[in-house]
């Protein structure tokens, strides 16, 4: 790497020397939950148990489903688990339930069904919304809550990003009002490119350690979220929410904003082939930083070289084309090396966060990497690139990834389960051999995975795949862990015909024969089938 001087033009890069696929994705699932509503990292306070069933939402009037005693969580079913992720504004801006005998009585027709538990985004924009230190858990303890009463697990989703697009979307959640406030009195918090186009979905990772935020550095912040939550959910931990997923990134997956989150699952997004996000002045100081440390300082300044117009078209890009791209040089592979290294540092950072923090409590920590597939038969990658992935012709990008998540034992979760080759209109896109290299990663470094959908639908077709894709990691004799978890309950769930779908999916995935649950319906105690579930979801108004 010394005797680097500058990046001269690459030579053809073969076509002949493809390596086996491998690869990984992360997440980190639910940790538990008791009940006080706001804590400052130093408190030493603890919730009383007799609060926690304070706001269980389906108490009120008539037509609502009550178990007569709260159930201890279900054991696990002999196939892979099914977890249903709730509505993003489960718990809205102000901290409080959503609906709450609405989503009382989906809890209970998902516990009917026979699925194991729910997820939901904890939202840092909402627990510390009214300053620093000040935490709100109030309305994430009540859904707890609620989840125990219907004996249903919790994935607690420490979500550090954005939600939404902006100010006009009916689910945006922005970050902390005073965490903004610091990225406008400093730009350079926010993710870069070389437009000079800043984003504000998620802190830029270069300033990981600096105390950028009113004193604290964002791992600091992290650090003490994870505390408060350990502490508030004390009673919970372990036994009803059983794994904490960290939000690593935008869309609480650890990458790079190379494309805008919103943008992802448009039909457009093949298209995209996304910008480098290491433009900020902490970035840019930890890439010539690296440089010197080589030997190479003509190439530690400026960013990367060769991208004009790789938004447009592959072969126009000098960085990314086939045939002669920079990705395959000296000059390529080191600044390549150090825009994935860094991005799996901020992992690591985080993992070893997570695992002190949840040591002992009985928890799984997990994290989630990105489905990014649509350029996956080129040869450079190049939206993976982008993304903070190093996943080329040449190179596995994901094993470093899920080998840094075995070091702290951390599931991976991963997208793209009910995606197919045949339905891309983009030749280059291949969703099931991204997922196939994810899961070889998985396998090779003997991770639990937990599995996602990337688009909400319940036709045959899609439902089928999860089913195969299942399979990929099924039959596991190593003791690692396969879960599925469907991505998001919505009003069209309940729908008869794809609820009639949804349980039969459930029952395939999780081996099991009956989905009955014992409810008491105003007088009387009755056992309703899933089916009719349906029709007391209705009544109460399920979400939209």
């Amino acid at each position: 790497m010394a005797a680097i001087t500058a990046p001269p033009p690459p030579p053809p890069a073969s076509t002949s020397c493809r390596l086996p696929r491998r690869g990984s994705l992360i997440r980190i699932a639910a940790a538990s939950s008791s009940s006080s509503s706001r804590f400052r990292p130093s408190s030493s306070r603890r919730p009383s148990s007799s609060t926690s069933f304070s706001a269980a939402g389906s108490s009120g009037g008539g037509g609502e489903i009550l178990h007569v005693s709260p159930p201890s969580p279900p054991a696990d079913p002999p196939g892979a688990p099914v977890y249903v992720t709730l509505p993003t504004d489960a718990v809205g801006p102000g901290g409080r339930v959503a609906r709450p005998r609405a989503m009382g009585a989906s809890l209970a027709a998902l516990a009917a069904a026979g699925v194991a538990g729910v997820a939901f985004e904890l939202w840092w924009g909402v627990v510390e919304r009214q300053g620093p230190g000040e935490y709100d858990w109030a309305g994430y303890l009540d859904l707890a809550a609620m989840a125990r009463r219907h004996g249903l697990r919790v994935r607690a989703i420490l979500a550090f990003h954005q939600c939404g697009a902006g100010p006009h979307d009916p689910l945006w959640i922005p970050l902390p009002q005073w965490v903004l406030e610091e990225m406008d009195k400093v730009p350079d918090l926010s993710y870069t490119n070389r437009y000079q186009q800043r984003n504000k979905e998620y802190i830029s990772l270069g300033c990981d350690s600096l105390p950028v935020l009113k004193g604290r550095s964002p791992m600091q912040a992290y650090s003490d979220f994870m505390r408060s939550f350990r502490n508030t959910f004390e009673d919970y931990l372990g036994a009803i929410v059983t794994e904490v997923q960290v939000g690593m990134g935008p869309g609480g997956e650890l990458r790079y904003p190379s494309c805008p989150t919103e943008k992802l699952n448009q039909p457009g997004s093949s298209s995209e082939l996304g910008e480098f996000q290491c433009y900020d002045k902490f970035m840019q100081a930890s890439l010539s930083a690296q440089a010197q440390i080589l030997g190479i300082q003509k190439l530690g300044s400026g960013g990367s070289i060769g991208t004009d117009g790789s938004q447009q078209n592959l072969e126009e890009s000098s960085f990314f084309r086939s045939d002669g791209g920079y990705w395959d040089t000296p000059y390529g592979r080191f600044f390549l090396e150090w825009y994935s290294g860094m991005l799996v540092l901020h992992g690591e950072r985080l993992c070893m966060i997570a695992d002190t923090i949840f040591s002992g409590t009985g928890v799984t920590i997990s994290g989630k990497v990105a489905g990014i597939h649509w350029h996956y038969y080129t040869c450079a990658h190049p939206s993976e690139l982008t993304a903070g992935y190093y996943n080329t012709l040449l190179r596995d990008g994901y094993l470093p990834i899920a080998q840094m998540f075995a070091k702290y034992k951390a599931a991976l979760c991963c997208s793209c389960f009910d995606l197919r080759d045949a339905e891309k209109t983009n030749p280059e896109s291949s969703p099931e051999g991204t997922l196939r290299q994810l899961v070889g990663a998985a396998k090779m470094c003997n991770l639990p995975l937990n599995g996602e959908n990337s688009v909400t639908r319940l036709d045959d077709a899609s439902l089928n795949q999860v089913i195969r894709s299942s399979r990929l990691y099924s039959g596991r004799s190593s003791g690692t862990s396969f879960s599925f978890n469907y991505v998001r309950m919505n009003k069209s769930l309940f729908e008869f015909h794809n609820w009639s779908r949804f349980t039969k999916f459930v029952r395939q995935m999780s081996d099991a024969r009956t989905f009955l649950a014992r409810l008491d319906v105003r007088r009387g105690q009755q056992y309703l089938s899933s089916m009719s579930v349906v029709w007391v979801v209705s009544r109460a108004c399920a979400y939209t």
